[in-house]
């Protein structure tokens, strides 16, 4: 499999294509999963923790045609997640970094990051180690997520020294209470209480597909932050990718006995499919295959296996009945039995992500 995304540019077109669709169909309001028979958009006002994906995807179609129009239509999208710089959510950093990371010079998703980075830091808890959770989006706030990680590693890293000393210890303090030593073992997320200290959740579950791909992303950031000084560092975020990655199934360069496509829930193997957390885990392998040492070529060419198997089997093309490009068999929530097919604004983002990487359009160290 050649490193130069041989194969993969049909694809990527139809998924571009798609963007452009999704635009006109949704305007001013953000997509957030499609109906797998007819790709019809659920939407929200505001984005919820969705949407800095869509101002990502804006950004990533900008690039791709290199069109004036796609630009401001990107930036209009990004000037929308403003509000979302007071929001009391650890969520902000995929909302605010992947929402203006992908705009490369633009100044208003610059400054809109900057701000991003600075809230993220006043929310940080020394005590606690992290940026809880928040309870922006309802339930508690005391929580550590997996899912509160990623972008958020690198929005806190732009505040400065203080910024990046936090985002190493908010990393430091996830692996700490997710990454459990049980052999194969992923806590996703735990609640505090001042006098039992962090507890596990039941939701989402051990074997939630999203956990390890989300983990192992916010860690190949880390990786590519030089600025970043944990304990021991090199090693102990290198000893965690390899062990997420081999969670992942893919600690050899053949596919897991289910294929690249995880169950949306380990314990539910018979249950729906997750791409998303495969296009997740790809672009997780692609920062990886960026840093140096003997595992690189490794993680490049499985990162670009899974693209192949998710344009090969998952994504809509002509002739099909529905529209070119859709990302189908992504699962919001297996549990609630919430858009279990469908697909998903974030697991269109992070394959037109990873398309874009291998075909150069972005850099992928800095997204």
């Amino acid at each position: 499999m050649s490193a130069d995304g041989a194969g993969l540019g049909p694809a990527f077109d139809a998924v571009m294509a798609r963007v452009a669709v999704t635009a006109e169909a949704v305007g001013p309001r953000f997509p957030l999963y499609a109906e797998p028979a007819d790709g019809r958009w659920t939407t929200t006002g505001r984005g919820s923790w969705t949407g800095g994906f869509w101002a990502g995807l804006l950004w990533l179609r900008a690039r791709y045609t290199g069109d004036a129009a796609d630009r401001r239509a990107a930036a209009a999208s990004t000037a929308r997640l403003a509000p979302w710089v007071g929001a009391d959510t650890a969520t902000r950093g995929l909302i605010l970094w992947y929402g203006t990371a992908p705009a490369g010079d633009d100044a208003g998703a610059a400054e809109l990051q900057g701000l991003g980075a600075r809230a993220m830091l006043s929310a940080y808890d020394r005590e606690l180690g992290l940026v809880p959770w928040g309870d922006a989006l309802g339930g508690p706030r005391l929580l550590a997520r997996v899912d509160g990680v990623p972008g958020t590693v690198p929005l806190l890293a732009g505040a400065g020294g203080q910024g990046a000393a936090a985002a190493a210890a908010h990393l430091s303090r996830h692996l700490d209470l997710c990454l459990d030593a049980t052999p194969g073992g992923l806590i996703p997320a735990l609640t505090f209480d001042a006098v039992a200290g962090w507890q596990p959740c039941p939701d989402p579950p051990p074997g939630w597909s999203r956990g390890r791909a989300w983990l192992l992303l916010a860690v190949a950031d880390a990786l590519l932050r030089p600025d970043l000084s944990l304990p021991g560092p090199a090693a102990r975020l290198g000893e965690a990718a390899e062990r997420l990655v081999a969670q992942l199934g893919f600690a050899g360069h053949e596919f897991p006995s289910g294929g690249p496509v995880p169950a949306a829930d380990a314990g539910r193997p018979d249950g729906p499919l997750d791409t998303s957390a495969a296009a997740i885990t790809a672009v997780a392998l692609l920062k990886l295959a960026r840093v140096p040492g003997p595992r690189a070529a490794g993680y490049a060419y499985r990162a670009e296996a899974i693209l192949h198997r998710l344009a090969e089997d998952h994504v809509t093309g002509p002739g099909s009945g529905r529209p070119t490009g859709m990302l189908l068999d992504g699962c919001y929530d297996a549990g609630k039995g919430l858009a279990v097919r469908h697909e998903l604004v974030w697991g269109d983002f992070f394959l037109a992500l990873g398309l874009a990487a291998v075909h150069g359009i972005v850099d992928i160290t800095r997204v």
